[in-house]
């Protein structure tokens, strides 16, 4: 009989990711056959288990979804929020259940990809190599070399040093700069900590790329189904 490791068994329902699943059974929310299970060695016997999360049997999503959304501010990167603050899956009407790959702060906008392939999401979110991500962003003041240099070098933002990233310009106003920066990290917060570091706080902050996959023209709080090309490379991540 083909048996599955539980953890990976959820994210192939579409529950959430593989770490978010190993957290929901340490904390004793999933049963097999009515028995709560924790140890995150269990195994899913797929002809004959029965899995159950809070009281709700689960099964296999069929149809893996790919999503690109325009995340309008305002909106909070997760499934559910304690405060009932509107998420981003509010903004997407779909049968399946999926869930964010990463996320976006409450107050950012901009590109963000979305699925119920939890490999997909591990490759992501752990990729063996680089993915950059490109975001254009509005800071208060105006910047000079030196305080270009230091941000590329890597600025400590509480505790940690982040790796060397790309900032330019791209228009001069009278009190504020449009800068684009690429960063590979994903800190909470990073990029509005390493630019309060400068001495330039962010005023308004856009992702507009993840690796090749870009924003394009999409509205905000519309999104569309990544292409057949664009899949593919996040599975050769």
């Amino acid at each position: 009989m083909m048996q599955e490791r539980l953890q990976k068994y959820m994210a192939r329902c579409g529950i959430a990711s593989r770490r978010k699943c190993e957290e929901l059974i340490v904390r004793g929310k999933v049963m097999i056959n009515g028995v709560t299970v924790t140890e995150l060695g269990a195994k899913v016997t797929l002809s004959t288990d029965v899995v159950s999360v809070d009281g709700a049997d689960i099964y296999p999503e069929e149809r893996k979804v790919y999503i690109a959304l325009n995340k309008p501010t305002g909106y909070v990167t997760s499934v559910k929020d304690q405060f009932n603050r509107p998420t981003v899956i509010d903004l997407i009407e779909l049968s399946e259940r999926i869930y964010p790959i990463g996320r976006l702060d409450y107050d950012t906008s901009g590109l963000l990809l979305l699925t119920n392939d939890g490999e997909i999401y591990n490759k992501v979110i752990h990729p063996r190599g680089v993915i950059n991500k490109a975001y254009i962003a509005v800071i208060k003041g105006i910047l000079n070399e030196m305080k270009i240099k230091t941000f590329k070098n890597g600025v400590d933002i509480g505790g940690y040093v982040t790796a060397q990233a790309d900032i330019k310009i791209l228009k001069q106003f009278k009190d504020s700069t449009e800068v684009r920066i690429t960063i590979h990290e994903g800190k909470n917060r990073q990029i509005r900590k390493m630019c309060d570091k400068i001495g330039n706080p962010v005023v308004e902050l856009k992702r507009i790329s993840v690796g090749k996959i870009n924003l394009g023209d999409l509205k905000p709080g519309t999104w569309r189904n990544l292409t057949e090309e664009e899949v593919n490379y996040l599975k050769n991540l």
